[in-house]
């Protein structure tokens, strides 16, 4: 572990202390005595989807619950994974793709360890790969970005995980720059990188804010491409980022996706997390307030899970609701 890591785990224990001693009288204590007083929620870099999501979602929680829930930045699913299966967090957000790779242990990033102690709670929303250039730029193509720095946010985040594979199987190569999103889309203003990769929520918060000091443009998959794509990551969806969603996408943008989920350490009590996803349905329009990514925050994207066991609290709000053989636990 290194030394900044040291520092940034002390300094959320004391945030969360602090929380706890700050909170309303009512919220003091857990609503039920078997719950924990605190629960910490492991989301990504300020400026991404999962912040703003993260944030929201947490002072929801704590005010319905009559629990703390505190939001904690990460570098993404990959931190967020590592995070969970010491219990230093016990809510994350994590894309499946990821999820995948800390199951079986496949991908470099585990060191040969299989993580399985995350169960899924809900499903969030997609995750397209948008790739933004600045209108000015020579880039025309996926292919171009060859030689190129390509922006692709925070270690252990979802594009930091995957661009390296997109582009083994397109066959470029490019510089990769990794940091938080705010700070990223400062470079590309800036110049300093190409362009920025981005396998976030739509709308990405710091995508817009570009765009609203710079003029900018984004670059399409072919269908080739994406097809390519999917025959090396058969977790990848197709994908496609409506026209609107960002001021200058003027037409739909068909690209490759993952499915995010919210995810919950297997010790929490079940009753804890059937109400946690109780109240993220029953609040759906307060979510989508928060971000606009949650309008797919709805029951029935639990289908769209493809092997990440579902907390038994989970289990039973869903057979309750939910047409019987649709969900699945241990």
């Amino acid at each position: 572990m290194t030394l900044e890591t040291v520092m940034v785990s002390r300094a959320w224990r004391v945030l969360v202390l602090l929380a706890l001693v700050l909170l309303p009288p009512k919220l003091a204590s857990a609503a039920e005595a078997h719950w924990p007083q605190v629960l910490t929620l492991g989301t990504a870099s300020e400026g991404g989807t999962y912040y703003v999501y993260g944030e929201g979602l947490a002072r929801l929680l704590s005010r319905e619950l009559g629990i703390a829930v505190v939001a904690r930045p990460t570098g993404g699913p990959v931190d967020n994974i590592k995070l969970l299966e010491t219990g230093e967090i016990q809510l994350a957000f994590v894309t499946q793709g990821v999820a995948l790779q800390a199951w079986n242990a496949n991908a470099a990033w585990t060191g040969g360890r299989q993580y399985r102690n995350m169960r899924a709670m809900f499903a969030m929303y997609d995750t397209p790969f948008q790739f933004q250039v600045l209108s000015d730029s020579p880039i025309q193509s996926f292919a171009d970005f060859a030689g190129k720095r390509i922006g692709v946010g925070p270690e252990g985040g979802t594009t930091a995980t995957y661009f390296p594979e997109f582009l083994r199987a397109l066959k470029v190569e490019a510089t990769l720059v990794s940091g938080d999103w705010a700070v990223l889309a400062e470079k590309s203003v800036a110049r300093s990188i190409d362009a920025l990769a981005v396998g976030a929520g739509v709308p990405a918060p710091f995508l817009i804010d570009i765009e609203r000091r710079a003029k900018v443009r984004y670059l399409p998959l072919t269908r080739q491409e994406i097809a390519t794509l999917r025959l090396a990551m058969p977790e990848l969806s197709a994908s496609v980022v409506a026209a609107g969603s960002y001021p200058t996408l003027r037409r739909r943008y068909d690209t490759v996706g993952l499915f995010n989920f919210a995810v919950a350490h297997k010790d929490l009590p079940d009753d804890l997390v059937t109400a946690i996803v109780n109240t993220v349905f029953a609040h759906n329009g307060q979510m989508i307030e928060f971000h606009p990514a949650a309008a797919e925050t709805i029951p029935s994207n639990i289908t769209r899970n493809n092997f990440i066991p579902l907390h038994g609290g989970a289990v039973s709000w869903y057979r309750s609701r939910l047409t019987p053989g649709v969900v699945h636990s241990d």
